[in-house]
């Protein structure tokens, strides 16, 4: 992986949120903030299909101050406070006024480990270092105040690498982590993981 081999704004511009979270897999989330690199494989995500999608912020097009860049340019950062504790890392996807959006829930580090080691207080690597959206964003240095940031532009300072390709039979698709309340959607199977990584967060 090289830091600057960006995905570029066409591999978010598609309608089909699904499979963008699939393809999404084995690429890499980096950052490049308080002059320290890192990076991690992405190798877990969820699917949010806006309108029509009761999981979603933007069910039904509800559009707030917080929500408001899910319906921009596809590729950038839609980062949220959950429990007022953890930052969500997702990426938008879709054209402008469709609120489509992929939540990065696990990676696995390449780059940086001693600063994601730092941030998130452990000595040693471990899983839980960037096993779930809360931990990875804290370990890559992620904020709320990033929402909005585009991970196409080169001077950005979060973005996606293009790494590996993986095939579909190494992938594990389930419903999604704490969507109960979304009804029949709690049950759509579009949460997706590679198979046997150990990094992944913890199966239902």
């Amino acid at each position: 992986m090289h830091p600057q081999q960006r995905l570029p704004r066409t591999f978010y511009n598609s309608d089909d949120v699904v499979r963008i979270a699939r393809s999404l897999l084995g690429h890499s989330l980096c950052t490049h903030l308080d002059g320290h690199f890192t990076a991690g494989r992405i190798v877990e995500t969820e699917a949010y299909r806006g309108p029509d999608d009761k999981a979603s912020h933007a069910y039904g097009n509800r559009r707030t101050a917080r929500t408001e860049p899910m319906f921009g340019t596809p590729g950038v950062a839609y980062v949220y406070l959950c429990y007022g504790i953890h930052h969500l890392f997702n990426v938008v996807t879709a054209g402008p006024g469709t609120p489509h959006a992929v939540l990065v829930r696990a990676v696995e580090p390449v780059a940086g480990t001693d600063i994601m080691l730092q941030r998130r207080g452990l000595t040693t690597p471990h899983p839980r270092l960037t096993a779930g959206p809360g931990t990875l964003s804290q370990a890559l240095g992620i904020r709320t105040r990033h929402t909005g940031t585009d991970l196409t532009a080169e001077d950005s300072p979060i973005w996606i690498a293009a790494g590996d390709v993986i095939p579909d039979e190494q992938i594990i698709s389930s419903p999604r982590v704490g969507v109960d309340y979304a009804a029949e959607c709690a049950e759509w199977p579009w949460r997706f993981r590679i198979a046997g990584n150990r990094w992944c967060s913890p199966a239902k």
